[in-house]
């Protein structure tokens, strides 16, 4: 895989057409923990994990993979 992609939750994603990540907040019906991916052509991306810790971990990837770019 590219150094410029990252796969998250079954997407494949361009990391330069990333706009913003949000922070981590509670997902609706308690439905865990998510951070939404914003992308240049307008799609969101909603990441929801079970865990803090898993979504922590998958939104820290996602952010490295991005600085390393």
């Amino acid at each position: 895989m590219s150094k410029n992609t990252h796969t998250l939750k079954g997407y494949t994603l361009v990391l330069n057409n990333i706009l913003f990540i949000t922070p981590l907040f509670a997902a609706d019906n308690n439905e865990g923990i998510q951070f939404n991916v914003c992308l240049a052509d307008g799609v969101r991306i909603t990441a929801k994990y079970p865990t803090r810790e898993n979504a922590t971990l998958a939104r820290q990837l996602l952010v490295r993979a991005i600085e390393d770019m």
